[in-house]
């Protein structure tokens, strides 16, 4: 494997585990927290069932991302030294914040663990809701981070040098809130779905019924504002993707032809040789309303920037593809499940519903992969956009396969031992989090 290959499959092998984990911190300390309003509200020892057995999975997934999150630190100084050199000191204050959003984060969750009984009730969750408030804001800061490689801001760049330094300025660049929004909104869509899916299997093995079905309606209302929130973050995203990378855009729909009235792509096969793409639906002026909300502005296409700048059309393209599919497919469910909601109550006890949400777990962080699978290839071959190409960044030292190949073994075994502590967690409930078990009356009796 090349060297230089090998550095960017093992930072994207890197971001692809540790987002799953980021979007996780995100939303699940909320899932958590309003449980444990609701029994602080109804007094129903089913739903502090509930958020005790939530924060232990919070804390499990947290000491796994920790884990994954040091390691991309490291990996960001290992394999691009050029890049550090010079892009630390401007965007190092969004990762100097994201430190301290950790911190705090891991304090507010050992307060929550340990709190029960000792801390005033509301105190105690407060901290539960810190831990919400701390993994978000660490995620929108890690993007902040991001954005500013596809908007590089708040420096002069001078004859190769960089000049004029305004760390704040890069941290609030273009970029940041349409990334922020967009990726906060995935992270609720694709947890909710998650959570959702893993009860709704238990509620399907008639396992702790009322237990698993406050867990799944706590995590739909979850998912559903991610799912219904996702086109109009989206639209918000594209738009300013259309101003600041016009490129990705052409990529993402594999627009080859500068053209007014702009059609836009679903499925197709890019055939970047001819510059065309075959076998796609085209659905006339659509592509420059959503640009720019009128129907006949013009869209660059690809034939409009050098070749040697555009990036892997097919890839982007397909993961672009894959994003949209699966977010109409969440929306499409939430929308029958608030129908059943509202005017067929029955259905929401029916299997057919259930195994709906069960088949739909992965959708959400399978379109999240994909998501930021076009905004990181389509940046290319660019780490910096503009600036700094990915290839000058890479570190010369040899033999980075095999640290791919180390790091690879390590995101498996992390995996492996993630599955079995979440799995025996949800073993668990009918002993120590379900009060209406007999098990957990028989244990509570012989203690």
């Amino acid at each position: 494997m090349d060297d230089f290959i090998a550095a960017r499959a093992q930072m994207a092998l890197s971001l692809g585990f540790h987002i799953i984990f980021s979007c996780v911190g995100m939303v699940m300390p909320f899932l958590m927290a309003f449980a444990h309003w609701k029994y602080l509200k109804t007094n129903n020892e089913v739903y502090k069932g509930l958020t005790k057995a939530w924060s232990k999975g919070v804390a499990i997934l947290f000491a796994t991302g920790a884990v994954s999150g040091t390691m991309l630190s490291f990996e960001l100084g290992l394999l691009w030294p050029g890049f550090m050199k010079h892009a630390g000191p401007i965007f190092g204050m969004p990762f100097s914040l994201e430190g301290t959003a950790f911190f705090i984060e891991a304090i507010a969750i050992g307060f929550f663990l340990y709190g029960w009984e000792r801390f005033n009730k509301w105190f105690h969750w407060f901290c539960g809701f810190l831990v919400g408030v701390s993994g978000l804001a660490s995620g929108i800061l890690v993007v902040a981070a991001n954005s500013w490689m596809n908007s590089p801001t708040g420096f002069d760049y001078i004859n190769g040098q960089y000049l004029n330094i305004d760390p704040i300025k890069a941290m609030f660049n273009d970029a940041w809130f349409p990334q922020a929004l967009h990726m906060t909104v995935a992270a609720f869509c694709a947890t909710g779905f998650a959570v959702a899916g893993v009860h709704a299997f238990m509620i399907m093995r008639k396992r702790n019924i009322e237990f698993h079905t406050k867990a799944f309606r706590i995590a739909v209302g979850f998912a559903l504002i991610g799912a219904f929130g996702a086109p109009l973050s989206g639209d918000i995203a594209a738009k300013s993707v259309a101003e600041r990378q016009p490129i990705k855009l052409a990529a993402m729909e594999a627009h080859f032809e500068t053209e007014k009235g702009a059609s836009f792509v679903i499925g197709g096969i890019p055939d970047e040789e001819k510059e065309e793409i075959k076998y796609a639906i085209k659905i006339p002026k659509v592509l420059s309303f959503l640009v720019s909300n009128d129907f006949n502005s013009e869209v660059k296409g690809l034939k409009d920037f050098p070749r040697d700048e555009w990036p892997p059309i097919a890839v982007v393209h397909y993961a672009f593809q894959i994003m949209i599919f699966f977010g109409v497919v969440m929306i499409g469910i939430g929308a029958i499940y608030l129908y059943a909601f509202f005017f067929k109550k029955e259905w929401l006890s029916k299997n057919w519903l259930l195994k709906t949400f069960l088949i739909a777990t992965p959708f959400g962080y399978i379109a999240l992969e994909a998501g930021w699978t076009v905004t990181e290839v389509g940046r290319q071959p660019w780490i910096i956009y503009g600036i700094m190409r990915t290839v000058d960044a890479v570190t010369p030292m040899p033999g980075i396969q095999y640290s791919f190949y180390f790091f690879t073994a390590i995101f498996v075994s992390l995996s492996l031992i993630l599955i079995f502590l979440l799995k025996r967690q949800i073993q668990m409930v009918p002993k120590l989090y379900d009060p209406t078990d007999s098990q957990f009356n028989d244990k509570n009796n012989k203690s």
